[in-house]
């Protein structure tokens, strides 16, 4: 059965474009309204039934782990106070049945060694990756409302296959992803038969990037430990993937959602924005504010 149970998100990364806040501060625990980005991941994670969550962090990111981590003395004080609700919201960052597991990756050599850091956790089942810079939303009206990962698990359970999302960029930009060449340009989720490494727009196969979510067989592993490091020493997931290709299916979903890529600080800024309008209590002033704002003349 091609059931998704462990969940890895790789946040080992040092954030250089948040500098100088990511000096102090992982990027992952960067705010987005009133929650940190890897908060959303950690959810989306959940929602799609994974119950072991495996954060590769590097051994300067403490902060990761300690907002999973308990806070007795916050709690006790919360609880003291009477200020019950905000107590729940400190202790249900992760349910009582989901658990939290950090390993170290050394060294920053690449998304393909980060996810091997999390094999002895994983084991020989399929699993999920996740990087919380891509922060997907899925509130739309007449929108199933399930998470992107959620969408990929039920396709990956139904047709026993990895699945990688995608979306559809402009041609210009093909060069800033992995692009996906598929069987049926049409088709979703449609079968991967190639992948090409940032490929110049002239030359590259689709439009179909590859984004932050991915459902993988456990066989991705071995395939890793083959896998020849490359420019600065990293070893790609994509390499990977494209030789998992040769030997099962690997299928290419365009996902239903709204992708913000929060790697970015236009992304950032665009994903408060969103999120804070989808708030009850903020929407209204954050509304009147961005109407103001933009009427006023440019100084």
């Amino acid at each position: 059965m091609f059931k998704v149970r462990k969940a890895v998100f790789p946040v080992a990364g040092l954030g250089t474009r948040f500098l100088p806040a990511t000096k102090t501060v992982p990027k992952e625990m960067l705010p987005i309204v009133d929650r940190p980005l890897i908060q959303y991941a950690v959810d989306e994670a959940i929602e799609a039934g994974c119950d072991t969550l495996v954060f590769v962090t590097n051994r300067y990111k403490h902060a990761v782990a300690d907002y999973f981590d308990k806070a007795y003395e916050l709690e006790q004080k919360l609880e003291k106070s009477g200020k019950t609700e905000l107590l729940a919201m400190i202790r249900d960052v992760l349910p009582a049945d989901v658990r939290a597991v950090f390993v170290t990756q050394a060294e920053a050599l690449g998304l393909g060694h980060a996810v091997m850091c999390a094999e002895p956790v994983v084991g020989n089942e399929p699993f999920a990756v996740l990087l919380p810079d891509d922060l997907i939303w899925n509130n739309r009206l007449g929108s199933t409302g399930r998470g992107a990962l959620g969408q990929m698990v039920d396709i990956a359970h139904r047709d026993r296959s990895s699945v990688i999302a995608v979306q559809d960029v402009p041609r210009e930009q093909t060069g800033s992803y992995g692009i996906v060449d598929v069987n049926g340009v049409t088709d979703n989720p449609a079968d991967i038969r190639g992948m090409v490494e940032k490929p110049h727009p002239e030359v590259a196969p689709s439009t179909r990037a590859v984004v932050g979510r991915y459902v993988l067989s456990p066989r991705i592993f071995e395939l890793l430990h083959q896998t020849r490091p490359g420019k600065g020493g990293e070893i790609q997931l994509t390499d990977a993937i494209a030789a998992l290709l040769g030997e099962e299916r690997v299928q290419a979903y365009e996902f239903e959602g709204r992708r913000f890529d929060c790697g970015s600080r236009v992304g950032l800024v665009e994903a408060t924005i969103q999120f804070a309008l989808d708030h009850d209590d903020l929407a209204g002033p954050v509304r009147a504010y961005l109407e103001q704002a933009l009427a006023e003349p440019r100084r």
